[in-house]
Parts: structure tokens; C-alpha cells; sequence
């Protein structure tokens, strides 16, 4: 059985690989967790957070904005303390500001899938990269995204990390074509 070539052989990537990576989701809880779990890889690999990611789950009340966007310095500091988390404080800060902009753009839309899906025009764009190096770090859809997400007060929202998002969620689908999942998704 072929995979992508970052796959490697970490079963916990294997697993993410081979069961969620690129698989749309319309769910607004799990389009939140990605997107914050995009910002805290900022300046690290996948791996680490993947490992870290049920710790995240358990210290962010499973990725609920409304929870989290009404943290305060008491919570800043317990989150600062989790060592099962990245302890980075503009990391940190940025998940409850995010939280409150998802809110936001949730009674602005109805939904955060609603809004975010727009910028692929609501279906999942089908590459056909055969080796990783064709694959592209960011596109114009994911700097649209990134530029809409800072124009609304998103932060870690740049374009490389928005087009992991797309990635991760589904909104594009960059399986090599010769990996057993490009067909599958």
C-alpha cells in the first residue's frame, strides 16, 4: 500500500494519513480544532502536534470557541503551565482571540463552514501531484483566506499555514495520485 511520502512511519501520522488528512469536513468544532492546531505547528512538525493533540483536546475543552473565547489570564497561566501543550504564550492568546472571531463570523454566516468553504467555492479542488516537491506550500485561494482571516482579526493565519488547513480539512485534495487515499477522498 502507497502513502504520501511525509507519511513515514509514525503510526500516529499513518493513522491521521490514512483516516482524516483531506477528507472534507463541514463541521464547525472540527474545522476549529484544525485551524488551531494549524496555528500552534507554526514553526514545528505535524508530528509534534499530532502526539500533543489529545492534550490540547483536554487543556481547550475540546475546541469549544464559546468556552474558549471567555478565558482569561487565570486560564493563560494554567495553559502556560500544560506542558502536554506547545506553552507559547502568543500561541495561546491567539486560540481565544480565534475563538472569538469564529463566534463572530458564525453569527455573521451561520456557520464557519459556510464561510470558510467560500474560498474553494463550496467543493474540494482535486490536484494531481505525483511527487511532493509539485505540491505548494501556498496558493490564491489559501492567501485569499489568510487575508480575509487577518482583515477579521485572526491571528497565525498566514497563507502557508491557511493551505495546511485546506489540506488537513479537505478543501483540497494533495494525496499524490499514486497514494492508496487520493482516489478514497
Amino acid at each position: 500500500m502507497r502513502r504520501c511520502y511525509w507519511v513515514g512511519d509514525n503510526e500516529i501520522m499513518r493513522s491521521y494519513h490514512d483516516k482524516e488528512w483531506g477528507v472534507p469536513l463541514h463541521d464547525d468544532i472540527k474545522l476549529f480544532e484544525f485551524l488551531i492546531l494549524e496555528g500552534a505547528q507554526a514553526g514545528l512538525t505535524w508530528q509534534i502536534i499530532l502526539n500533543k493533540r489529545e492534550n490540547y483536546r483536554r487543556a481547550f475543552h475540546n475546541f469549544n470557541p464559546g468556552k474558549i473565547a471567555k478565558y482569561g489570564e487565570q486560564d493563560i497561566k494554567r495553559l502556560l503551565n500544560n506542558s502536554g501543550i506547545i506553552r507559547n504564550r502568543l500561541k495561546i492568546e491567539s486560540t481565544i482571540i480565534n475563538a472569538k472571531k469564529f463566534l463572530e463570523i458564525k453569527q455573521d454566516f451561520g456557520t464557519f463552514e459556510k464561510y470558510i468553504w467560500q474560498f474553494v467555492n463550496y467543493k474540494q479542488i482535486k490536484n494531481k501531484f505525483k511527487s511532493l516537491k509539485e505540491v505548494p506550500s501556498s496558493t490564491k485561494e489559501s492567501d485569499a483566506m489568510s487575508d480575509e482571516l487577518k482583515k477579521r482579526g485572526f491571528k497565525f493565519v498566514g497563507s502557508t499555514i491557511c493551505y495546511a488547513f485546506m489540506q488537513a480539512v479537505g478543501m483540497v485534495n494533495d494525496h499524490l495520485i499514486g497514494c492508496f487515499r487520493y482516489k478514497k477522498v
